[in-house]
């Protein structure tokens, strides 16, 4: 299976220079804790998570209203193509300790954000379904 097929498509984004203040009430009001954040042509160039936030501006006392986003992300950022498989995608993220991955078109645009916790709630279900069918009574042959 394809990380383009497993993705989530509709992502959540901010720019680099925008205030933290701004990227943090979005991460709010629509209730995520990862922003990508993307250049002119709609490019990961980074992501904002709400560790960093913590992390880097607010536990250092820098005011998030004059703090831009593009000094605490987190970058730069690896993605991969719509179609890299599911297991080579699960392996970049172990090798570099992240939990998230944008997914981006061939040009490079962002299309959608693969998370670690998207992944296991697709395993769960596929295992589930597996269960299932495992606990069916066999029909006979004839």
């Amino acid at each position: 299976m394809s990380s383009g097929k497993v993705c989530v498509r509709r992502v959540v984004f901010a720019e680099a220079r925008e205030s933290v203040r701004e990227a943090a009430l979005r991460m709010t009001r629509e209730e995520v804790g990862t922003l990508v954040v993307l250049d002119e042509a709609r490019r990961p160039t980074g992501i904002l998570t709400d560790r960093d936030v913590m992390v880097r501006c607010v536990a250092p006392g820098r005011d998030p209203e004059a703090t831009p986003v593009g000094d605490v992300m987190s970058a730069p950022v690896a993605s991969v193509v719509e179609a890299t498989p599911i297991e080579d995608a699960l392996e970049r993220m172990r090798v570099l300790r992240v939990r998230r991955l944008p997914v981006v078109d061939e040009q490079g645009a962002l299309v959608g954000l693969l998370a670690l916790d998207d992944v296991l709630e697709l395993l769960a279900e596929e295992t589930a379904t597996i269960g299932a069918i495992l606990r069916r009574p066999r029909r006979s042959p004839h």
